[in-house]
C-alpha cells in the first residue's frame, strides 16, 4: 500500500534515497558499491541487474533464457568474441564507421541512402530496422513486452522501462547545470527549463538560464 500512499520508509544511508519497498534498497546500493553480480559466461561483461545481462546476451550471442547453444549459433558467438577482441574489419567509405559485422555495415549504409524498408501497415511510419518497427507496432497493439524484474510494471517501449527503473535504482541522470536540480526523466527537466526561461524570456542566454544535459554515459 505504500506505493499508493507515497510513503517511502526505507532510506539509503549513503545518499538519502528513499523507497517504498525494502527489496529495492539492495538494488540501489549497488550504485554506491559498484557491485555487478550478474556476469556473462562468454566475456568479462557484468551487470548490476539481471535484465541488463539478459539484454547483453540477446544482443551479442543471440541466446535467450532457457535456449541452449547450438551449432547454428556458433557463428553468432564467434562474432561476439571478435567484438570482445576489438576487431572491426568492416568500414564505411562515407564516414569511417567500423563494425564487426558485415550485416551491421549494410544496415549503416542504408542510413546514408535514407532507406527505410520496414513499413507500418496501419500508418505512414517506416523504419530502417525491423526491431524499430516492432517497437512502433506496440503502440498500435498495446503490447507491453518490456517488463520490470522488480515489480509488475511493463511498458511498450524500452525507454519507458529505463525511466521506470530509475525509481528502483534512485538514479537521476538529467541535471540542470544552473541550480543542480536532478530528475530521472528528460521531460521533467524540460519542464524545469521552461519554468526558468519564463523568469527571463527576453534573454534565454542569460547566466541564470539552465542548460539541458544528461550526466549518464
Amino acid at each position: 500500500m505504500t506505493i499508493h500512499t507515497g510513503d517511502k520508509p526505507f532510506m539509503c544511508g549513503e545518499c538519502g534515497y528513499r523507497t517504498t519497498c525494502v527489496s529495492y534498497l539492495p538494488i540501489h546500493m549497488r550504485k554506491h558499491t559498484g557491485e555487478k553480480p550478474f556476469r556473462c559466461d562468454h566475456c568479462d561483461y557484468s551487470a548490476a541487474q539481471k535484465s541488463n545481462l539478459d539484454q547483453h546476451m540477446v544482443r551479442y550471442t543471440g541466446l535467450t533464457k532457457g535456449k541452449p547453444c547450438s551449432t547454428a549459433q556458433k557463428g553468432t558467438l564467434d562474432r561476439h568474441m571478435t567484438e570482445d577482441d576489438g576487431e572491426k574489419p568492416f568500414k564505411c567509405g562515407e564516414c569511417g564507421y567500423r563494425t564487426v559485422r558485415k550485416s551491421s555495415l549494410v544496415t549503416h549504409m542504408k542510413r546514408h541512402a535514407g532507406v527505410k524498408p520496414y513499413k507500418c501497415d496501419q500508418c505512414d511510419y517506416s523504419a530502417l530496422e525491423k526491431h524499430r518497427l516492432d517497437q512502433h507496432m506496440s503502440r498500435h497493439t498495446g503490447a507491453k513486452s518490456y517488463k520490470c524484474d522488480l515489480c509488475d510494471y511493463s511498458a511498450t517501449q524500452k525507454g519507458d522501462l529505463d525511466k521506470h527503473m530509475a525509481i528502483h535504482t534512485g538514479e537521476n541522470p538529467y541535471m540542470c547545470e544552473k541550480c543542480g536540480y536532478r530528475t530521472a526523466r528528460k521531460s521533467d527537466l524540460s519542464r524545469h527549463m521552461r519554468n526558468i526561461q519564463a523568469i527571463n524570456p527576453t534573454n534565454p542566454s542569460a547566466p541564470h538560464q539552465a542548460s539541458l544535459r544528461s550526466t549518464s554515459k
